[in-house]
């Protein structure tokens, strides 16, 4: 009987322990994120594959990567607001099923104007899963930037998994292939609203545990280093296999080796970041992201090697994805009150609209090659680190 009470009293603990642990509170909302941005990870992959079937320019291949933006950056207010205000249980199970069918059916289209559109599809189901998805999973998280990073690095695992699957098939079958993703959409779509009926996470986001003063001063600045983080991020991924065919004069499939390195690095980076973020603050991470992006850009643009060049481009996706996790908790710390709003902004808005630029960054590399528009990216770390001197951490005085 002594023995029996002790066992008893020691489970509590142990049950204890494991509610502590990340992984089991973010499982589902970490899974369902890298379903859904596997089809962003999907367009920049398949945009070189447009330009040598289709024959498009540098401008019209960006501005593919353009209509994937616009449709899952300018309804994110609209999206964040609804998932504030009701329950919304169907909105991010049906922005997955969006996002995969959008970008599968824009490889059999025939016409730029339909290709186009259904990409405008797409980012319109990204659009719908990330406001709720993000108020949902910090409800998970709690105050952790460990925990909220296993969710923002399931976005970076499905952006990574999609060139190392989609370049074998797409080098095999054309563009066409892109409809062969469409099935795990649906699929996901059907578990994740199942899922969501079973669990608590579908309660409204109006919960005592959202109190405290909107700060929106801050977050606008946070929205704005955002913005140019996601401006460098979008430029590698729609350009780095580009530059490794036509600068560097490898292989379709190196280059696709080059994107998936540069996604891996944002998987790694998004993970430390959270890790660094819980021990030295999310203002501090945000600039270590920035000060490591510069060297690792000007080392790639120095190494003339398609194959040293590899292991440069995972140190710029790592440096680039750093302060990702911290930047979608910091916003949140700043709207309380408004966790789906600030996840729009912070997943969606901000991260799209990085995408707004890619016209310009093809002009760029229209008159200048690849080259041009990573030497353009390597100014930009400079600019968001002195935008981010204007940040400060949730609790600090005057904030």
């Amino acid at each position: 009987m002594r023995s029996a009470r002790k066992v008893s009293a020691t489970l509590p603990h142990v049950g204890a322990v494991r509610e502590d642990m990340p992984w089991p509170r973010m499982r589902m909302w970490a899974s369902a994120h890298a379903v859904d941005d596997f089809y962003q990870g999907l367009i920049p992959a398949a945009v070189p594959y447009f330009v040598l079937e289709r024959h498009l320019s540098y401008i019209d291949a960006s501005g593919l990567v353009m209509a994937a933006t616009l449709g899952s950056a300018l309804p994110q207010f609209v999206f964040g607001a609804l998932a504030d205000r009701r329950r919304v249980a169907w909105m991010a199970p049906l922005g997955v099923s969006l996002a995969g069918i959008g970008a599968g059916l824009a490889g059999l289209a025939s016409s730029y104007g339909l290709v186009f559109t259904l990409l405008l599809v797409s980012g319109l189901g990204v659009a719908m899963f990330h406001p709720p998805a993000g108020r949902d999973a910090r409800v998970a998280a709690g105050g952790s930037a460990t925990a909220m990073s296993y969710f923002a690095a399931g976005g970076s695992v499905g952006t990574f998994i999609a060139p190392a699957l989609a370049t074998p098939l797409l080098d095999e079958l054309g563009v066409g292939a892109t409809a062969l993703f469409i099935p795990p959409a649906v699929l996901l779509g059907v578990i994740l609203h199942r899922g969501q009926q079973r669990t608590a996470f579908t309660r409204p986001a109006a919960s005592p545990q959202r109190r405290g003063v909107d700060r929106w001063r801050p977050f606008m600045v946070l929205t704005c280093v955002e913005v140019m983080r996601s401006v460098v991020s979008l430029g590698v991924s729609t350009f780095v296999s580009l530059y490794w065919i036509r600068h560097l004069g490898s292989s379709s499939a190196l280059g696709g080796t080059a994107l998936a390195a540069a996604l891996a690095g944002g998987v790694l980076g998004t993970l430390v970041g959270g890790r660094i973020g819980d021990r030295v603050g999310s203002v501090r991470t945000v600039q270590l992201g920035n000060v490591a992006l510069l060297p690792a850009l000007l080392a790639l643009l120095l190494c003339e090697n398609p194959y040293g060049a590899l292991p440069l481009v995972f140190l710029v996706g790592a440096a680039a994805s750093l302060p990702f996790a911290v930047l979608v908790k910091l916003g949140q710390d700043y709207l309380p009150n408004r966790p789906g709003t600030a996840a729009g902004v912070t997943f969606g808005l901000a991260v799209s609209a990085g995408g707004l630029f890619m016209p310009v960054l093809g002009t760029i590399a229209g008159d200048h090659g690849p080259r041009g528009v990573f030497m353009v990216l390597a100014l930009i770390p400079l600019i968001a680190f002195a935008v981010s001197t204007g940040l400060r951490e949730p609790g600090d005085p005057g904030n």
